[in-house]
């Protein structure tokens, strides 16, 4: 049995009497909004926008369907659904003391106290709740939802009223249920029904009643009272049982199960509908406080690390990086031999992989043999500034719904999720970075949250089930990740990390009441002119916190070379031809070896040049070994020659050719002699060029015209890519100007479907007007000379039915051209598509 009460009529009116300035529906509720509280509402519930409703009955309706509902209530933070579930388990209409009642229960909160005004104010904002606080009303679907009932329990842990659960039972029985609790029976089982509620929501007579009760039954009731209330019981139940069940403290809902009404709960409960409600959210804890120096320095540092990783990265993949899985994405092998490449474990890996594609600096070259490469945005973010190509990482992060944290898990389907694969997005990663960092710049500066407090605040926040544990997981993620990029040091939000926020807003000049609020003080920027504005403060204040790059390095006599900070493009290009890293962290350092310096002679650097350069870099003399070095690999390369025939080697020494042939290791290459200085093989001349490196010769490649062939990196890259758009979470949020345009289109097409008009023939299914042309061209020509505003029925070039409210201005050549109201603008209508026409009453 529903719980709702039938709605008064004009031949009968229900006490107590609606005042008339009462709505009778959400509809006439929403009408009496003010434009600011309907933006409000399309703001806050962006799904009811799609499309844009002709007016507020359709607004009203769609409201209330179940799909908009749910997300409505999902979105809302935990003291506000504990509202709604209040609101679900009152009567309807409820009053604003009795939902005070059942939340702060018979010995009161003042914490309550404070916050429901807000929580209220919300759930009327969004339209989930309409009414006066002497008839509020929460909408069906949601009452449907959060209502209790043997299929889907109530969150409040209630059960049925005593109504609903006597429902299907004898009147015989109900009179000896009310017999049995010490009250006169009735002539009819309502009255009776009546009088059992009347005593479960009498403190004093029920208090009387439980301390007749035995110990036993007292038990049973215990362990009902917060929930599940239902309970199983035999056939012949236990005496104690039997005295519940003979009074009504225990009611029989199906064969062998019972269950503790409301009323009774209630009462047990001390008015309480939730056993601990959260009025506050809860405060996010502080687990330790270093210096805000200290914080910035430790994530400028990892700052530097993030641009060196990302372009390490990038460099790996410069000629050509790994192939494109058939179904998308990298292959596990290829993250794995990425992540060897990079020095880290493989989720680190694939973070810097999945963020430097959020930035739009790789992608797939769209190729035949499909492959990923940088894209020429990596060389356009190569030229900014250090502090600059930070940023661009930082923002590109903030707004990515791409999670990298999901890889190497399993999809619905039980298939790997892999690195820069599909099915990597989740809609909501964005929103929680945001509240993370949000969260964070709240904290004192230099202050590191505890991670148990910080997720409590979000679950609370945000506690819907379905997308709690989502949530908790790229919360956690989101606090490894922001650490990594250098967004936080030691755990805490540094300043140029707190930049990429905007800032509390400004308080207003009155003063208003606090609300117990879980809205943030700092929001991460919408729209892309603000990221790019937060991202040129944080690159601001990250500027003097980077160290300045070098143009010198440190030559020790062990054939390495010292980097001690970031050196300047040019030299560290060119010192990563000369030299292998060895080893980096604050300082990197390089080592010369023959096969580093045969590479910089393939590039076609002389032995002269490559002395020239060091001396001009270095802030020590060259040692003599790396001068040795250099001087010993030059000598001999381009020594042999190599060229195409399949190949052949040519060199003017024939005992080197000799050494050559007799050597077990060239076998493999199948080489004979043309002439006394010339060798063919059957092998190309690039397997040909290797396999004389590995037996320690330095040989060079020649052109057709017996010149050597210079071998320069080649960097390889994409056709144009764009960075991939972040994929929203329901409808995409609406700006001001848009919801401006559909408040007016509402309020207009409102206008037009409520306005009084004279009697006109409808459509067999009601609505639009139906007129004859004749009758329709008249009646547009007289209101043309009247000035006088018409209702007219219009069907559009696509087949859609909708009425409007139009004032002609001219007719001629089967259009008529008219002001409409609708719309808020002059438009011309064909003749043939209106339907019917019928003028507005006089009043």
């Amino acid at each position: 049995m529903s719980t709702e009460q039938p709605q008064p009529t004009e031949s009968a009116p229900a006490p107590p009497r609606r005042p008339a300035d009462t709505p009778r529906s959400l509809a006439e509720a929403l009408r009496s909004r003010e434009d600011a509280a309907l933006a409000e509402l399309l703001h806050a519930r962006p799904d009811l926008l799609s499309p844009v409703p002709t007016d507020l009955t359709q607004l009203a309706t769609r409201a209330g369907t179940r799909a908009s509902v749910v997300r409505a209530l999902e979105r809302l933070d935990r003291f506000t659904q504990q509202v709604a579930e209040t609101l679900a388990v009152a009567q309807e209409p409820t009053t604003y003391e009795e939902v005070l009642g059942l939340l702060a229960g018979d010995e009161g909160d003042a914490a309550v106290e404070r916050a429901l005004p807000h929580a209220l104010a919300t759930l009327h904002a969004q339209a989930l709740v309409w009414g006066p606080d002497a008839r509020l009303r929460l909408v069906r679907t949601a009452r449907e939802l959060l209502a209790p009932g043997p299929q889907h329990p109530s969150p409040t842990g209630l059960g049925p009223t005593v109504a609903e659960a006597t429902a299907g039972m004898s009147p015989t029985r109900v009179q000896e249920i009310v017999a049995a609790a010490g009250l006169p029976t009735t002539h009819d089982p309502v009255s009776a029904v009546g009088a059992l509620t009347a005593l479960f929501t009498d403190r004093t007579r029920m208090s009387t009643l439980l301390d007749e009760a035995p110990a036993e039954s007292v038990e049973v009731l215990s362990r009902l009272v917060w929930g599940p209330p239902y309970g199983q019981v035999t056939a012949d139940p236990a005496r104690h049982l039997r005295w519940l069940l003979d009074r009504g403290l225990l009611l029989p809902t199906a064969p062998g199960t019972v269950v503790l009404p409301r009323e009774v709960a209630l009462h047990l409960r001390a008015g309480r509908a939730h056993r601990a409600p959260e009025p506050a959210p809860p405060p996010v804890a502080v687990a330790r406080e270093h210096r805000p120096q200290v914080v910035d320095a430790a994530a400028a540092g990892q700052a530097h690390t993030a641009l060196a990783t990302i372009e390490e990265l990038l460099k790996e993949w410069d000629e050509g990086g790994p192939a494109v899985l058939r179904a998308g994405g990298l292959s596990v092998r290829d993250l794995k031999r990425t992540a060897v490449a990079l020095d880290l474990p493989e989720p680190m890996a694939a973070f810097w992989v999945e963020l430097a594609y959020a930035a739009g600096l790789v992608a797939s070259d769209g190729e035949a043999d499909e492959r990923y490469g940088a894209t020429p945005a990596y060389d356009e973010w190569q030229e900014l500034p250090a502090p600059q190509r930070w940023a661009a990482l930082a923002t590109a992060w903030l707004a990515a719904t791409r999670t990298a944290g999901l890889i190497g898990g399993r999809d619905g389907k039980d298939r790997t999720l892999s690195a820069l694969g599909p099915h990597l997005d989740r809609s909501a990663a964005p929103e929680v970075r945001g509240r993370v960092l949000a969260l964070l710049a709240g904290l004192p500066e230099g202050a590191t949250p505890d991670p148990e407090s910080l997720l409590a605040r979000l679950r609370w926040e945000r506690p819907a089930p379905s997308s709690r544990d989502l949530r908790a997981r790229i919360a956690q993620w989101t606090l490894n990740e922001a650490e990594l990029l250098g967004v936080t040091g030691r755990g805490a939000l540094s300043s140029h990390g707190r930049a990429l926020l905007t800032g509390p807003p400004a308080r207003p000049a009155t003063p208003t009441p606090p609300e117990p609020s879980a809205e943030p003080a700092y929001t991460v920027p919408a729209t892309p002119a603000e990221r790019a504005a937060a991202g040129a403060r944080a690159s601001r204040l990250l500027s003097p916190l980077l160290p300045e790059p070098l143009d010198h390095v440190l030559l020790q006599a062990d054939l390495t070379a010292v980097a001690p900070g970031p050196l300047e493009r040019p030299l560290a290009e060119a010192l990563a031809v000369l030299a292998d890293v060895e080893s980096k962290g604050g300082a990197t350092v390089y080592r010369f070896t023959p096969g580093s310096v045969r590479r910089a002679l393939d590039a076609g650097q002389t032995a002269s040049d490559l002395h020239a350069f060091l001396a001009a870099h270095s802030r020590t003399p060259v040692p003599q070994p790396l001068a040795y070095l250099i001087d010993d690999v030059a000598r001999r390369h381009g020594h042999l020659r190599i060229g195409a025939a399949s190949a052949y080697v040519r060199c003017d020494d024939e005992a080197m050719l000799n050494e050559i042939l007799a050597d077990k290791r060239s076998q493999g290459l199948r080489l004979r002699r043309l002439a006394p200085t010339v060798l063919a093989a059957q092998a190309d001349p690039g397997t040909l060029l290797e396999g004389l490196r590995t037996m320690g010769f330095a040989p060079a490649a020649e052109s057709p015209e017996g010149d050597v062939l210079i071998t320069r990196a080649h960097a390889r890259r994409t056709p144009p890519r764009s960075a991939p758009e972040p994929v929203p979470e329901g409808p995409p949020l609406p700006d001001a100007t848009l919801i401006g345009a559909a408040v007016r289109a509402i309020r207009a097409g409102d206008l037009a479907s409520t306005a009084p008009r004279k009697e006109a023939p409808e459509a067999p299914g009601g609505g639009l007007p139906r007129t004859t042309s004749a009758e329709t061209l008249a009646t547009m020509q007289a209101a043309v000379m009247t000035g006088e505003t018409v209702w007219i029925g219009y069907v559009n070039a696509e087949g859609s039915a909708s009425q409007r409210m139009i004032a002609p201005v001219r007719v001629e050549g089967g259009f008529v051209t008219a002001y409409d109201h609708t719309a808020d603008e002059v438009r011309t209508f064909p003749l043939h598509r209106v339907t019917g026409v019928a003028e507005l009453a006089d009043d």
